[in-house]
């Protein structure tokens, strides 16, 4: 079994996170977590009221910046029911297809549940941005591999992780419609200094056209001039 507390865990939770700037730098830190216990995909999701039902919207997985079908599939999977169960509680819940629960046995403050239609073995570790959204953290494998104090120390680490991308990610069931390549190209030659004239030249483009993408750009940004859309560009890891 691994050591459940490795020399990134060490760290205390806030100290893990405070760096933290970007999108990408989230889903990194996410990705190392889920190696950590074996896990073969990772996926965070946000509490959305629809009506009388609530519903698991995914904002964050290791496909950043596109969400992978098979978050898609488990917000369908998991469905309404799942979704109250998370935001009434503050215990963690697994559910595993083999009957070997060692992984489990010391984590008494953990529940356990049915298995999901379609899923592997997983985790759910309920999580909240202070006076914000709710959601949950959501890991999935063919074998986990943790003990109670791990458990412990993962899930304030996704307490402390989802408050910055609650921070950082676009509001819950609003995601930002599709930036195509030649839009991003002028914004990305905008935050290198280059003028909608310099830009235009660059590109073979008028700077007209020009103007027009970056026009576009800032408005599915939801930012009111080019130098705010190069800001959130970067915030959320769109430039490389």
């Amino acid at each position: 079994m691994l050591n459940p507390v490795s020399d990134a865990a060490a760290e205390p939770p806030e100290a893990q996170v405070i760096r933290l700037d970007t999108l990408p730098d989230a889903m990194r830190k996410l990705r190392r977590m889920a190696e950590e216990i074996h896990a073969t995909h990772f996926a965070t999701f946000i509490i959305v009221q629809r009506g009388e039902r609530r519903q698991l919207v995914p904002c964050l997985d290791a496909h950043y910046p596109g969400i992978s079908e098979r978050s898609k599939m488990m917000t369908a999977l998991l469905g309404d029911r799942f979704a109250k169960r998370i935001s009434g509680t503050a215990r963690p819940l697994w559910w595993s297809k083999s009957e070997d629960q060692a992984v489990f046995a010391d984590a008494h403050f953990a529940e356990r549940i049915e298995v999901p239609a379609g899923s592997q073995s997983g985790l759910a570790l309920p999580v909240a941005a202070e006076h914000g959204p709710e959601g949950t953290i959501v890991l999935t494998g063919e074998r986990l591999v943790l003990n109670a104090a791990a458990l412990c120390d993962i899930h304030a680490r996704c307490f402390a992780l989802f408050g910055v991308i609650a921070r950082l990610g676009p509001p819950a069931g609003n995601s930002t419609p599709a930036i195509s390549k030649r839009e991003l190209e002028c914004l990305m030659l905008t935050a290198n200094g280059l003028t909608s004239d310099e830009i235009a030249d660059k590109l073979g483009l008028s700077v007209h056209t020009a103007n027009q993408y970056l026009t576009n750009t800032s408005r599915k940004l939801n930012a009111v001039n080019r130098v705010h859309a190069v800001a959130k560009a970067l915030r959320l890891g769109m430039f490389d």
